[in-house]
């Protein structure tokens, strides 16, 4: 496929780079010492135009395509990975999946406010017993009336503890199992929500992440984001596009670890010499650029793909390139980062050099969004699902 950015894709990659290197880069210490997140990071990402890149127009948004918000991701990501990932979930988990699934009325009331910054997204799936196993989740919710009551717990929610909208997904019909799950906008005013803490990692640190509780918490039935017990659909679509996306900041953090690597390797010299001139670090360094292009040209493609597949879900070429996608992406990310560990040597283990810190940022990907053991069972089925429909049609 040919990469050839469009103007506005090209815009979008340089904006955000130049954008991110003076207004993250002298932040990027302080916020992964002392865990911090920027409070007015949105805001400044408002000003620039790029929280709603996938959103219509008349909401606020540049109308664009995924593409352009991988890119996004990714050029956020080569300077601050943590708040890359922060972007990323509010501009696609919650933002995106609102504008692709919810009706008119909470389109224009919530999509307008978080495109200006004004409020805070996050995508509210997983649970403390339902991760890989995202169908098996227990947050149940019951109508009554005019509202939901919504009762269940959600774990490793990033943005958790500094969101005030989130889309969470509940069991309004437990016995039909995945096909009994609805999708909800949630308020963080709504009675019955709370944050019950806050979780520290030891990477994305910058990022929040937390526990989300609720208890009798009480969600207007106007609410509710398509149909009743047809949430599976919602979660689906959204999981192709979420992997496209998120695989842009492991894509960022590769190329950043890279450049970081030959600046170093040219400038550090042992035995009288550069050590860039020795075979050993030139083969690191080509290895570290081959992956790291290889899974470009892999998620860029996906997201080429998904510009043309505007519902995704099971059983699509979509699936397969957006698993395979953020598969290839997250482990090239760890691979890379750890090699430049490797490449720097004593300072590299340092935390004063930015290299050790991408290299503990990189992990998350092979585990959030799916684990990279479930991407590999999604790549297998998509690869065989016809041959196994031809097999038994026999």
């Amino acid at each position: 496929m040919d990469f050839q950015f469009t103007d506005e894709q090209r815009m979008i990659k340089e904006t955000v780079y130049k954008w991110a290197v003076n207004e993250l880069g002298p932040l990027q210490e302080k916020i992964d010492d002392e865990d911090w997140f920027p409070p007015d990071f949105f805001k400044k990402c408002a000003e620039i135009g790029i929280l709603g890149i996938t959103i219509d127009e008349k909401y606020g948004g540049l109308g664009g395509d995924v593409l352009m918000q991988t890119l996004a991701v990714e050029q956020m990501s080569r300077i601050c990975p943590a708040l890359g990932m922060t972007y990323g979930t509010h501009s696609n988990l919650c933002m995106n999946n609102i504008h692709r699934n919810a009706s008119e009325a909470l389109k224009e009331k919530y999509l307008p406010s978080m495109v200006a910054g004004e409020k805070i997204g996050a995508l509210g799936l997983t649970e403390p017993n339902a991760g890989s196993d995202a169908m098996g989740l227990r947050t149940r919710a019951v109508r009554k009336g005019d509202k939901y009551i919504l009762n269940g717990t959600k774990m490793f929610i990033t943005n958790g503890p500094v969101a005030d909208v989130l889309l969470v997904y509940a069991k309004t019909d437990p016995e039909r199992g995945a096909k009994g799950i609805s999708a909800f906008i949630v308020e963080k005013e709504f009675p019955g929500y709370k944050v019950s803490r806050k979780l520290k990692k030891c990477g994305m640190r910058g990022s929040p992440t937390g526990e989300l509780v609720f208890e009798d918490c009480e969600v207007p039935a106007e609410n509710l984001v398509g149909e009743e017990n047809k949430g599976v659909n919602v979660v689906t679509s959204g999981l192709d596009i979420e992997r496209i996306v998120l695989a842009g900041g492991s894509l960022g953090m590769a190329q950043q670890a890279l450049d970081y690597s030959i600046r170093y390797s040219v400038e550090r010299e042992q035995f009288g010499r550069p050590i860039a001139s020795f075979q050993m670090i030139q083969q690191k360094l080509a290895d570290m650029y081959a992956r790291t292009e290889a899974a470009k040209l892999l998620v860029y493609k996906a997201a080429q793909v998904a510009r043309n597949s505007p519902r995704g879900g099971k059983g699509t070429e979509l699936t397969k390139l957006a698993a395979a996608g953020i598969l290839f992406a997250a482990e090239t990310a760890t691979w890379v980062c750890d090699q430049a560990v490797q490449i720097h040597g004593g300072y590299g283990y340092c935390l004063e050099f930015p290299v050790q810190k991408l290299w503990r940022d990189a992990k998350l990907y092979e585990i959030g969004a799916g684990t990279s053991e479930i991407r590999r069972l999604i790549v297998a089925r998509e690869l065989t699902r016809e041959e196994f429909a031809r097999k038994s049609s026999r």
